[in-house]
Order: structure tokens, then sequence, then C-alpha cells
């Protein structure tokens, strides 16, 4: 059996090995202070929690053509970009795992281990994602919904909470998918929650009451083209920036959909709410 997943802290040493060309990103390592490979692009980043010079030079004799190029250390808090402690956004307490912040009347308490992945809620665009959300599951009529770039699954789980039943949450990257489902079982939404390591134009086909793509510019512009973006009642695009908002706005002008409200954040990151009308 594979050793149980490290429970990182912000203190935890992070060795971090940087890695010209793609080793597959579910390619594991034989260590138990093996954390997980990051593929980003033409280039590989290997996690380890103790130094690893010899299990990197293994790994990299598989496949030729790699070379490392740098290595590093820090702290789990520096790759994340600070201390992590309870974050409130809006009526969400999204609690590490290692601190459990009791809600407040009426609010919705989510467990968010973000692993290596990038997603522990203090970015603008999952701040107003959450806060659409939490709009559109307003009435109750949300019961289905389509999570595109899902990242930690932060936005899932915040669905589900608020009594969105049945949730498909796809991230291309594989050790965001890997680290979606850990988030689902630690705040057992098994049951409501599946991840699927999927390409997000792929899934658009699922009719859903609510689709959210916290996504790229490059892929968002070809989902709302798709055929199955109309079939979707609700929908929030973020992850946008100004300029590629407004494009995203001229596409949506062509298409019978509402526009209900936007957010924009320092003029930098934009996000959007609206409804299909046919």
């Amino acid at each position: 059996m594979p050793p149980p997943p490290v429970q990182l802290r912000p203190d935890t040493l992070l060795h971090i090995y940087y890695v010209e060309g793609i080793i597959p990103a579910h390619q594991t390592i034989a260590a138990e202070h093996f954390l997980g490979n990051w593929v980003e692009d033409d280039f590989s980043f290997l996690f380890f929690t103790r130094p690893a010079v010899l299990e990197v030079e293994d790994i990299l004799r598989l496949y030729p053509g790699t070379k490392l190029l740098d290595q590093y250390e820090m702290t789990y808090g520096q790759w994340q970009g600070g201390n992590i402690t309870p974050l409130r956004i809006g009526r969400f307490l999204l609690n590490p795992p290692w601190i459990k912040a009791s809600p407040g009347k009426d609010e919705v308490a989510i467990t968010v281990d973000a692993g290596l992945v990038f997603g522990n809620g203090t970015h603008p665009t999952t701040q107003d994602c959450l806060a659409a959300i939490d709009i559109a599951c307003a009435g109750g009529k949300v019961t289905t919904m389509l999570d595109l770039g899902t990242g930690t699954g932060v936005l899932a789980l915040a669905a589900a909470r608020l009594g969105c039943n049945k949730i498909v949450a796809v991230d291309y990257n594989y050790l965001a998918a890997k680290t979606a489902r850990g988030n689902v079982a630690l705040n057992n939404l098994d049951d409501r929650i599946l991840v699927v390591n999927g390409r997000a134009e792929e899934h658009t086909t699922i009719a859903t009451d609510l689709l959210v793509a916290n996504i790229h510019y490059e892929v968002m512009k070809e989902l709302v083209r798709t055929e199955g973006f109309l079939r979707q009642k609700w929908f929030i695009l973020s992850g946008l920036l100004r300029s590629e908002a407004g494009k995203i706005e001229d596409t949506l002008k062509t298409l019978p959909v509402l526009i209900l409200k936007r957010w924009n954040q320092n003029d930098i990151w934009h996000t959007i709410l609206g409804i299909t009308t046919v």
C-alpha cells in the first residue's frame, strides 16, 4: 500500500527540484518523502520533504531529454505565499486542516488542504466566485453543477455545502485533481462531488443548473462557443483580465444569455455571473 499523504503545515520544509522536460504527472516515486509532481508547459517540479538528489537522478534517467535546472528549499507557508490561517469570505469560512475556527451564525465552514496547489481562497477570483455561487444557490434550485478548473475544489465544496448535490469538478492538472479529491474526502462530500482529471471544454455537454469556470482565457474563449454552454442555466466565468473579460462579454452579446452581475477586483481580475435564456 502507498504511504499515507504527508500533512503539510506552514513550517514544513519543501525540497523542490525544477526539471526541464515533462515527467508524466502520474509518475510516482517510491519514497515516503515524495509529495508530488507539478507539470507546467514543458517543465516539471518534483516536491519532497527531505533532500532527494539521488531519487531525482533515478527518475531523470527514465526520461531521456529531461534535465535538472535548479533546486530550492522553502517552507510550505512560503510556497503558498504567506501564513495560512482560517479565512472568511462572505459567509464562507475556509479552515486549513490544522486549525478549525468555529463558524458563526449562518457561516458555512469548509476544510481546505491546498497541498502543493494554489487555491486556499486568497485569490480575488476565488473570492468573487464564492460570492457568485452564494447568489446562484440562494433560491435552492441549483442542484447540479459543473466546476471547470476546480483547482483545490474550493468552489465545488462551497456549492455542495449550499445544497448542490451533484457536482462534476474538472481540472486538466493531475496534481490539482488529486488535491481536489483529497479535499472532497476531507469534507465527507464524496457522495456529492465527482472529481475528473480532464479538459474543461470536453465536459460542457453535461447540462447543469450552474456552470463555474475559473480558467485561462484561451480555454474560456472556446468554452463559451461550445454548443453545451447554452445547456447550462446559470454560469460564472472568472479568471479573466480586463481585456479578456471585454472579449468574453462581446461573445456573450451574440448569445441568448443575460448578465446579472460583474465583479472587478482593482480593475485587474473580472468575474461574470449570468443565466441562459433559451
